[in-house]
């Protein structure tokens, strides 16, 4: 039997820094099902619990990783990812790389991806990034669109990117400027055209 939905769902992301057995369940669920429908993870195949648990509680220890998970109704739906470069590389200091980003297909439709990248820009322009580099699967249609629909630039894409189901598939490179809440623009730092 299944529920009736009343009003607007409630939908929240957070960055996450510990994660309760019950959430870890969750997000485990909501990846699983994000790789079997075919996106946003690195996994083609469906993954046991314990090994996606290993993965979730290792990112938490990652200093240059920043976890997010959505949720829908308090449940956790979704995640993502937001690397920054390794503190010797001064270089490129201000650019991190948004990854692993999904919703589980169960929970789509109510512009909670939207929201996730949102929050994930928003916490990179406060602690001062400047560029968020992304890549996806030519394949993850979805994506690509909401990527685009959110500002973000195509620059490139490598034509052996990944094999999935046994056939090599193109993956797409893109990019985003941000803006800090205050000072001197991007633009002006960095000297985009």
């Amino acid at each position: 039997m299944s529920t009736l939905r009343v009003g607007k769902p409630e939908m929240a992301v957070e960055v996450a820094t510990a994660l309760t057995p019950h959430d870890l369940a969750d997000l485990c669920e909501a990846t699983n099902a994000a790789i079997i429908e075919g996106g946003g993870f690195g996994w083609v195949s469906s993954q046991d619990r314990a090994a996606l648990a290993r993965h979730f509680r290792g990112v938490l220890l990652v200093p240059d990783r920043t976890l997010f998970i959505a949720r829908l109704d308090g449940t956790v739906v979704g995640s993502a990812q937001l690397v920054r470069p390794p503190r010797n590389n001064e270089a490129q200091a201000f650019a991190a790389q948004l990854t692993h980003a999904y919703i589980a297909p169960y929970a789509r439709g109510f512009g909670l991806a939207r929201m996730l990248v949102d929050r994930v820009e928003e916490q990179a322009a406060a602690t001062g990034l400047r560029v968020l580099n992304l890549d996806v699967r030519e394949t993850q249609e979805s994506a690509i669109a909401l990527f685009e629909a959110l500002g973000y630039t195509r620059w490139g894409t490598h034509p052996a990117y990944a094999r999935v189901d046994g056939r090599t598939v193109a993956g797409h490179f893109y990019h985003k400027l941000l803006e800090p809440g205050r000072g001197r623009s991007t633009d002006s730092l960095i000297g985009a055209r």
